[in-house]
């Protein structure tokens, strides 16, 4: 059985990283992209989507409460004719 070809261990780590390890340059400064670093208007759907999905925070809250509450209903069939209504193509 072969384990290795060649050194092996801290000694071949030591030799294959050279003289270069420590000496590395800063990084450039990289400007933030998107419109306000090019100064560019934001369109209605760069804002929008800015402003991330809308939550209806009562229904989460109605929801958390029936989970908790162990009367939350799960509708496995409407589900997955969900599911496969999406992976159907449209026509």
């Amino acid at each position: 059985m072969i384990t290795a070809v060649g050194p092996t261990g801290i000694a071949r780590a030591i030799e294959l990283r050279g003289d270069s390890v420590g000496k590395s340059e800063p990084v450039a400064k990289v400007e933030q992209a998107g419109a306000q670093a090019s100064g560019a208007i934001a369109t209605p759907a760069a804002e929008l989507a800015a402003q991330g999905a809308p939550i209806d925070s009562a229904k989460v809250t109605a929801i958390r409460t029936a989970i908790a509450n162990g009367t939350y209903k799960i509708d496995a069939k409407a589900i997955a004719d969900r599911m496969i209504a999406l992976d159907l193509p449209t026509q």
